[in-house]
């Protein structure tokens, strides 16, 4: 098995694990993720800056769209380019 730098804390400390230990990025981090939120659909989270709760399972799924032909600013906010 292959060993990965996972940078921890304020990316002042860097942990050695193996790549199979942890899902933490891509497909398998979304497949993970969604076990864990269908998991605890029932359990009450703080919103609005801790004056309100909702259930968890009552947040809704978001999307991720291509950024491709969008305009970024560069700089201090006078350049711009193209994706």
């Amino acid at each position: 098995m292959a060993k990965i730098k996972v940078r921890s804390g304020r990316g002042t400390r860097i942990v050695e694990v193996d790549d199979s230990a942890n899902k933490w990025t891509g497909s398998d981090f979304k497949k993970s993720q969604e076990a864990r939120k269908e998991a605890s659909k029932d359990k009450y989270v703080s919103v609005g800056r801790g004056t309100g709760t909702i259930k968890f399972g009552d947040i809704p799924t978001t999307t991720t769209q291509s950024t491709k032909g969008m305009w970024v600013s560069s700089g201090r906010g006078t350049g711009k380019r193209k994706l």
